[in-house]
């Protein structure tokens, strides 16, 4: 059986560009996939393909879920890919969302599923979406970084070009497989503060959200989203205000971010792990947030 698995065929999408995202590694404060949600949900987005998870996931480190139906029977829900089709009358494309969990296994595979899908439908750009975590305070504006396959998306990005090396996830994979086979290929990447790592990042999600708008042409209502942003800002400045060894903490990111840099160098105080342990401690005290 093929691991593409269609469910109904999207005909007439007017010039559609591919947005994908994954939770998991490449998802720090689950910002990604909550901006790719969020944008689906806005525009009504629908379902119409799925991958397999049969091929790509390893279900002891990525396990389904067992629940309940509407009409009280249990149902399994396995973990995979799902593609929704967003079609956008105001705007000159439409949209195909790509999300699930990151994958356990033959990447190469996964990305020639994923990119004979997009030659199929006629997509003109690919746009992958990734957030990392980052010595970045929470009260500045959140950072994005990203790269493109050309010069021309690179001016159109208007974001500071990453320079990272090291060990990547199946973000970073696919966007070299889609430049490979000749696909205009952009990928967005934003800062989260590891001292919140744990913690559902909105405000990284809306900054996501922001930059895509201006990347495909495509407008969407965040009035939610700010909201949540708002909040969440206020809960972290409480946390901050809590207590005064992560006062003077945040103070300090916040002095190296005027400065354009990220090193804080020796004798900062006090550790990222007792600063995200006690966040994390501060937040289970407030209950949980309403999105």
């Amino acid at each position: 059986m093929q691991p593409l698995i269609w469910e109904s065929r999207p005909d007439g999408l007017r010039a559609p560009a591919m947005i994908v995202a994954f939770s998991g590694w490449n998802d720090a404060g689950d910002a990604a996939s909550a901006a790719l949600t969020f944008i689906g949900e806005s525009l009504g987005a629908e379902r119409f393909a799925r991958l397999d998870p049969e091929e790509f996931y390893d279900f002891q480190s990525t396990r389904p879920h067992i629940g309940f139906t509407a009409e009280g029977k249990r149902e399994i829900t396995w973990p995979g890919i799902e593609i929704f089709a967003a079609r956008v009358p105001r705007a000159s494309r439409d949209l195909i969302l790509v999300q699930g969990p990151e994958p356990s296994m033959r990447w190469k595979t996964f990305c020639r599923n994923v990119i004979d899908l997009a030659e199929a439908l006629g997509t003109q750009l690919v746009v992958t979406m990734g957030a990392l975590l980052a010595d970045v305070p929470h009260t500045h504006p959140v950072s994005i970084t990203g790269l493109a396959s050309d010069a021309t998306l690179v001016d159109k990005l208007a974001v500071r070009e990453t320079t990272y090396e090291g060990p990547t996830g199946i973000v970073g994979v696919l966007h070299t497989a889609c430049m490979k086979a000749g696909l205009p290929a952009a990928s967005l990447w934003a800062a989260v503060p590891h001292y919140v790592a744990a913690a559902p990042n909105p405000k990284a999600a809306l900054a996501l959200v922001r930059k895509i708008e201006s990347l495909v042409a495509v407008a969407v209502d965040a009035t939610e989203l700010e909201t949540a942003t708002e909040e969440y800002e206020r809960q972290v400045g409480l946390a901050v205000q809590s207590d005064p060894d992560v006062q003077a903490f945040v103070e300090r990111l916040e002095q190296a971010a005027d400065r354009d840099t990220t090193q804080l160098g020796p004798g900062d105080l006090p550790s990222g792990d007792a600063i995200a342990s006690e966040f994390q401690r501060f937040l289970r005290q407030q209950g949980p947030p309403d999105r």
